[in-house]
């Protein structure tokens, strides 16, 4: 993956496993302030050892950074705007620095062991000290642990690196080791250590025992040590308190050590922290300095990053970015449409019901099982503007859209050529029209009626108005419309205003909402397509899409659906 993140604060969003978290752990992994020991073969892609794996980022330092002081200088690249380059030579033999970058690297090796590097323009490399990963690491925000370890004195934690008392420790090592820990033992308790001193020599092992503080392999005695609050009088660690408050205390000790290369990677920004704590942190992170690498699932999250960049990652582990004047809207309204593996765009609310449907009998279960989200695109020119926007940045989204006598044909091919078969378009007409004109005569009546019995009698309602007449009953409106009765059922279900009714405008458009017009009428419509057996004939131009869904879900591909 090659990625450009904006400055300020990058929001990650996208469905389950699609691979948010390993992009924070990687940047994670690359400035680590502490020199990890063998890498998981679980970060080696398909646990290929042998393929290993590299992880690069390209940063800007300020001049007082501690790449300047290194034993071995690393000279800067410079950066033309999409990747570094070799800096130019004027002629005065001086490196023309236009923009000047330092390419930095961590390389997985098939033994399990981790290189770190910095990349330099003549081809070589020099190493990339913890010190310098230390100045530059992140505070992370991930798991309740990884906030704990940042509270106490844990080597590289952001505590540690705040204070920056390089003698501390062995201070206090010298002091613990001081402690009369013999002293405290029972009489029983020192008879027994004597007796184990005199087997230790018998056999020429060490001497002399005593008891002291130590660390244990791994563990330091410093980890010991952590930040403590006071409530209600009482002295409390601080890594006892509320998740939320943790998580914050954490990213305020970051705030305090953080010089002029602040980087902070949130994971999950919700974790612990409710709505109003979630908008407050994300303003917060945008009103400061650092670049920001964050994770949400939360649409309170997302509705406050008016000021962030969002990115998606598409069920293709594509990311993108989401121009946020164009889904900003969008974004408010339904925000779940960005934190689903795959997202569909219905038109408008009759085609996300009709979809809603049509994609749960195809997937064989809810859809929300799969993470699958359908959202409503608000009519014809907000859908294309939003399935644009979405798709400017590679990722895939689906569409379900009708057609609207022709309108914007380049743009909706380009989307078409971009999407392929996740976005169904009828060739002509829209999705009631596309229906209602496949129903037999003899089941229109079956049509009408609404399985709730709540509506029937105000569509038959609406064909008497438009028929000029007091009787409602089926048999009389067919008997008056005659052969025009299907057209007369479009209108009525379309709302389209009879010529010479432009008077009573506003009472003929309201007849949609009596018929199909809602999300719940676009899954009657679908219901009565299976009912009224009229899938086999719209099976040829509903399966594919059908059945791209299903692929970007990684399901196999199916030959029918069972009504």
């Amino acid at each position: 993956m090659t990625w450009h993140p904006a400055a300020g604060v990058n929001i990650i969003l996208g469905g389950g496993d699609v691979g948010k978290t390993s992009i924070l752990d990687a940047i994670a992994l690359l400035f680590s302030p502490t020199n990890p020991g063998v890498v998981p073969d679980t970060d080696y892609h398909g646990r290929d050892e042998a393929k290993g794996f590299v992880i690069d980022a390209v940063v800007s330092l300020p001049s007082d950074s501690k790449i300047s002081n290194l034993l071995k200088a690393s000279w800067p690249w410079d950066w033309n705007g999409r990747e570094p380059v070799v800096p130019s030579i004027e002629e005065n033999r001086t490196a023309a620095h236009n923009d000047p970058v330092y390419w930095l690297q961590v390389t997985g090796t098939p033994d399990l062991d981790l290189i770190y590097e910095i990349k330099q323009p003549d081809g070589t490399a020099e190493s990339f000290p913890r010190p310098l990963r230390g100045q530059l690491g992140p505070v992370r925000l991930s798991g309740d642990d990884r906030n704990d370890r940042d509270l106490r004195f844990v080597q590289g934690s952001a505590l540690d690196r705040l204070l920056s008392d390089k003698t501390l420790r062995s201070r206090l090592v010298d002091r613990l080791a001081e402690t009369d820990v013999i002293g405290g033992l029972s009489e029983d308790g020192r008879t027994a250590l004597s007796a184990l001193n005199e087997a230790f020599v018998a056999k020429s092992l060490p001497g002399n025992l005593d008891l002291a503080i130590t660390s244990s392999p791994g563990i330091s005695v410093m980890a010991l040590i952590g930040l403590t609050a006071e409530r209600d009088g009482i002295e409390l660690p601080l890594s006892s308190w509320g998740a939320g408050t943790r998580r914050l205390a954490a990213l305020a000790i970051a705030e305090q050590y953080k010089g002029t290369t602040p980087i902070a990677l949130v994971d999950e920004i919700e974790r612990g922290l409710e709505p109003y704590r979630q908008r407050s942190l994300v303003a917060k992170l945008q009103s400061g300095k650092a670049q920001c690498f964050v994770t949400t699932h939360s649409a309170a999250a997302i509705s406050a990053a008016t000021q962030s960049a969002l990115w998606y990652v598409d069920h293709n582990r594509r990311i993108g970015l989401l121009d946020g004047t164009k889904i900003g809207q969008h974004r408010v309204k339904d925000p779940e449409a960005f934190l689903s593996r795959v997202s569909i765009v219905g038109e408008g609310a009759t085609e996300a019901g009709f979809t809603a449907v049509l994609l749960t009998k195809a997937l064989g279960g809810p859809l929300v099982q799969f993470g699958v989200h359908i959202t409503d695109g608000g009519g014809h020119e907000t859908t294309l503007s939003l399935l644009e926007a979405l798709s400017e940045g590679g990722l895939s989204f689906g569409g379900f859209a009708d057609d609207e006598k022709g309108k914007y044909p380049t743009r909706w091919k380009t989307l078409a050529d971009k999407l392929d078969k996740l976005l169904f378009r009828w060739t002509s007409g829209c999705l009631d029209e596309n229906i209602i004109n496949l129903i037999p005569e003899d089941k229109l009546e079956l049509l009408i009626q609404d399985p709730a019995e709540t509506k029937t009698g105000f569509r038959l309602r609406t064909l008497a108005d438009r028929l000029g007449t007091d009787d409602k009953t089926f048999v009389e409106l067919k008997a008056k419309a005659g052969a025009d009765l299907r057209k007369i059922i479009i209108e009525a279900a379309l709302g389209t205003v009879p010529v010479g009714k432009e008077a009573e405008k506003k009472k003929f458009q309201s007849h949609a909402q009596t018929w199909f017009k809602t999300f719940q009428g676009g899954e009657e419509l679908a219901n009565k397509m299976f009912a009224l057996e009229q899938w086999p004939t719209l099976r040829p131009q509903l399966l594919p899409f059908c059945n791209a869904v299903r692929a970007s879900i990684d399901l196999f591909e199916i030959t029918d659906i069972a009504p």
